[in-house]
């Protein structure tokens, strides 16, 4: 029996670009069919930025007592991971049960199902439900919306697949610490879970195969984490070639190329992120189901009748993109007014403590981009707010200019709060603020921010 049935628009992933472009869309009063194969809300919110940042807030809690000795007196503190996973099943992920965003999206008069979305042919939607039977077929007048993310990768190798490694997907629902645990990955995710778990009692190695951690990243910002990773009693290692993994008797041996076989009861895989591109129907629209990305136009644009918004589109892993291009492509969709995308002041921070937050271009990118660069830095711990913190108020300011137009390109702000000191340089990269005029201003005192004014004074 056929069910094909007519609607304006279909979204197909919800995370929260695609949660807040179908509401969006169905308020505009389109009507709206949303799909998910696994969890409505997708990865933030139950495996990710929350459960991981509530983690995060842990760690540095018990990390802020242990420093109570050398400013104000003594504490003795005994950790309990019963807390965090307490409050990661309850508070943040209703035990990983979708219900409520399910019940957000049809209140606002969305369509819903659980299931599998296929593209066939412009403008048409196949539906896959999870007993694996067909549900409708949709055909959508205004088009429809990819937002399928990502799912951790699984480097290819020798003997890893056939392990019970973790990911960040098991990593934020363990109910109990191992003693010992080997991280794979030294990016954002591998930085943050090495730290909490290693502050709470858990011997960590943290293994890169590049030749620093935080690679993208400044190289100062890289080498100075990794100072404080070691100083909190992780064994760090970059460069490293990993020959074979293996299990047995509920131990993991991670062998290196140079002969040194690390023995752990965990292992932790943070090896990047592989695109949910491969059962989208997309050679059904003249598009690669097996590339990286999908590529967007200004407004997020992907062929005929098709939008892609989020991890898939390549222009940054990150909640707050899905979320700034799911308001770009949602005023394409309905017509209405508004800038198309950019990515010139795109910002993004790393939750270790301290946290590391960058926007815009790097020193590298800026000077392969063939710009005429100027950098100044500064140590946070010369600044007033970084001494007057005392223990573990390290940290540095980073600006990168492009001197012939005066003109900040990127910086980076990396310390206690630098996620949030990151706002100010956000804007002035976003707005083109010439650096005459943020040499101008008064900066208040003593704070953490003020060190940006130091360093403005480095690049005059």
């Amino acid at each position: 029996m056929d069910d094909t049935q007519d609607v304006d628009l279909v979204v197909i992933g919800l995370g929260p670009g695609g949660e807040a472009l179908a509401t969006g869309a169905a308020k505009a009063g389109l009507s709206v069919v949303a799909l998910d194969k696994h969890l409505a809300g997708g990865e933030c919110p139950y495996y990710g930025c929350i459960p991981s940042k509530m983690m995060v807030r842990a760690a540095d809690v018990i990390a802020e007592a242990g420093r109570v000795p050398l400013l104000a007196g003594d504490a003795t503190v005994t950790s309990s991971w019963a807390p965090v996973a307490r409050r990661i099943a309850e508070e943040a992920t209703d035990h990983w049960n979708d219900q409520v965003a399910v019940d957000r999206l049809v209140d606002a008069g969305i369509t819903f199902h659980h299931g599998i979305g296929r593209l066939d042919g412009a403008g048409r939607v196949r539906v896959e439900l999870p007993d694996g039977t067909a549900g409708p077929t949709y055909v959508a007048s205004r088009g429809a919306v990819l937002n399928t993310g990502t799912r951790p990768a699984v480097p290819p190798i020798d003997g890893l697949a056939d392990t019970p490694y973790w990911t960040n997907r098991d990593a934020v629902q363990v109910t109990e610490l191992p003693a010992s645990l080997v991280v794979i990955g030294g990016g954002p995710i591998g930085c943050e879970m090495t730290q909490v778990f290693a502050r709470f009692g858990v011997r960590v190695t943290l293994l890169e195969v590049g030749p620093r951690i935080l690679g993208p990243l400044e190289p100062e910002a890289s080498e100075l984490l990794q100072e404080i990773l070691v100083g909190e009693g992780v064994r760090v290692m970059a460069g490293v070639t990993i020959s074979s993994v293996g299990h047995a008797d509920g131990t993991f041996t991670v062998s290196l190329d140079n002969g040194e076989r690390l023995v752990a009861d965990k292992l932790l895989v943070a090896a990047g992120r592989t695109p949910n591109l491969d059962d989208l129907g997309l050679e059904t629209v003249g598009l690669d189901p097996a590339a990286r990305t999908v590529t967007v136009d200004e407004n997020l644009r992907a062929g005929e009748r098709l939008w892609a918004i989020g991890d898939i589109t390549g222009k940054g892993a990150f909640t707050h993109v899905s979320m700034y291009q799911s308001a770009v492509a949602l005023r394409d969709i309905t017509g209405a007014d508004g800038a198309p995308a950019a990515y010139h002041a795109l910002p993004h921070v790393t939750f270790t403590d301290p946290e590391v937050g960058g926007v815009g271009m790097t020193e590298k990118q800026a000077r392969d981009a063939g710009l005429s660069v100027r950098v100044a830095t500064t140590p946070l711990e010369q600044s007033s707010r970084g001494w007057i913190h005392g223990p573990d108020g390290r940290g540095l300011i980073k600006l990168v200019e492009d001197a012939d137009r005066g003109m900040l390109v990127g910086a980076l702000a990396m310390g206690p709060s630098g996620g949030e000191v990151l706002g100010f340089l956000a804007v002035a990269v976003h707005a083109a603020v010439p650096t005459d005029t943020l040499r101008n201003m008064i900066f208040a005192y003593p704070t953490f921010h003020r060190a940006i004014e130091t360093a403005l004074g480095e690049l005059a």
